[in-house]
């Protein structure tokens, strides 16, 4: 964005729940024109309430052909797009004991495909935005968990990553085009994902400093928004040990779990 407050037009998925909603409610106070997609209509309908700067695309961000249909809309009402959000996701830890591909399909879904359906649906838009002489940008949330493999993440983890590899790869091919990139990498945020967490969450932030640190990044478009930094610095470094290294120091973290929270959606 070229200002934190000039008004742009906006696309949001994950739009009613954590990180998203506390995005949501930022960008709708600043003034912005916001299109909010979620899959429930009525979480959409309380969040918006009477402001008429709010777009209601309520959408399952699995469905491809209703993610299209959701571009052509935002193509009618809006024109083009100067900043697209891609945060809809989820999160299910894998037990090796008892090996499910089905788990791993259910991972992979939003968190990839979902946003690959939510890129094809916008960068038409982003390229009209471009033409009409705006600096767009396409971001969306990854983990901060793509840096480094953690136990039972093996699902997780891996669309994260599997996020993250294909915008850098996408930035590189969009940056003659003028539209930006930016990868959103958060550490551990308070949300009701992460309350269903069996497990410790150091440096756990509240989604309020996780959505102020992530508008400033995409304010600067940054390309890589990180947070809270000490953590995903720590998790960065020990990404690039070497594989022994990182073998032993993952081992430490791995358990055997007794009761695992199998599925939580956002």
């Amino acid at each position: 964005m070229t200002a934190p407050h000039a008004t742009q037009r906006i696309w949001l998925t994950g739009a009613t729940s954590g990180i998203g909603r506390a995005l949501a409610e930022r960008l709708l106070a600043q003034g912005h024109r916001v299109a909010l997609s979620a899959r429930r209509p009525e979480a959409l309908a309380e969040l918006a309430g009477d402001r008429d700067n709010a777009l209601l695309l309520p959408l399952d961000v699995t469905d491809r052909q209703a993610v299209l249909a959701a571009g052509r809309r935002l193509e009618a009402r809006f024109g083009g797009l100067d900043l697209v959000i891609l945060n809809a996701g989820t999160c299910e830890y894998l037990d090796v004991r008892d090996f499910d591909s089905a788990l791993v399909e259910r991972v992979f879904a939003p968190n990839v495909f979902g946003a690959l359906y939510g890129i094809e649906a916008a960068l038409p838009l982003l390229r009209r935005a471009r033409a009409e002489g705006g600096r767009p940008l396409l971001a969306a949330t990854s983990s901060a968990s793509a840096y480094l493999a953690l136990p039972r993440a093996e699902a997780y983890g891996a669309s994260k990553a599997a996020l993250s590899y294909f915008l850098e790869s996408l930035r590189l091919d969009l940056a003659g085009e003028g539209i930006d990139v930016s990868l959103i990498h958060p550490g551990f945020v308070k949300t009701p994902l992460t309350d269903r967490n069996d497990f410790p969450m150091p440096m756990r932030v509240s989604v309020e400093r996780a959505a102020e640190a992530i508008l400033a990044g995409l304010a600067a478009h940054r390309l890589d928004i990180h947070f809270p930094r000490r953590f995903t610095l720590l998790l960065k470094l020990l990404g690039i040990l070497p594989p022994g290294l990182r073998v032993r120091l993952g081992r430490r973290l791995a358990r055997d779990p007794e009761s695992t929270p199998r599925e939580a959606r956002s």
